[in-house]
């Protein structure tokens, strides 16, 4: 499982005193509200940093990081990402997952028929979808009657044969 977890992407300066806007990557920015330890994600390596001044918009999240002290700082630090450790991030409640979790995962039926590896999750409005890359291409709603078994620790997933056969979407 990755160490870090993405929960912005800079998207750009914010005034000139290197504050920076953040595009949210997590459900609820909320979130956002306690954030005091973090890490910019850049070229694979994460380097500390101190959150404080954060402004939440209905959008977009503005904050003050310890290494951006002006629009040139601001600047560098363009479509990089906000990520915070495993002992900072939020608690997800029993049955929810991070994406970066699943992605990866071995998918298979309750029959034993192996469907693929998860690839991508995408969110639809009414619940997420699942991306299925194998000998075709599935894409499955996350619904709790579809899904049989998630481990993410050991990155296995188990669909219900019946439920797949009424939502599963194969892709020819």
């Amino acid at each position: 499982m990755n160490e870090y977890l993405r929960i912005g992407l800079i998207v750009r300066p914010h005034g000139v005193g290197g504050d920076v806007k953040l595009q949210p990557l997590s459900d609820s920015v909320e979130r956002f509200r306690s954030l005091d330890d973090a890490y910019i994600e850049k070229n694979g390596k994460y380097t500390p940093v101190k959150a404080s001044n954060i402004r939440i918009r209905p959008d977009a999240v503005f904050v003050s990081l310890s290494v951006s002290k002006s629009v040139e700082d601001a600047e560098r630090l363009r479509n990089t990402y906000l990520c915070v450790d495993r002992a900072h991030a939020v608690k997800l409640p029993e049955g929810r997952y991070f994406v970066c979790d699943l992605i990866g995962c071995e998918v298979y039926d309750t029959e034993g028929v192996h469907l693929g590896v998860l690839t991508d999750v995408y969110e639809t409005g009414a619940n997420d979808a699942y991306v299925i890359e194998g000998k075709r291409k599935l894409s499955v709603p996350a619904l709790k009657k579809l899904l049989a078994s998630v481990d993410v620790e050991n990155k296995r997933i188990v669909l219900d044969s019946g439920v797949l056969e009424e939502v599963g979407l194969f892709e020819d």
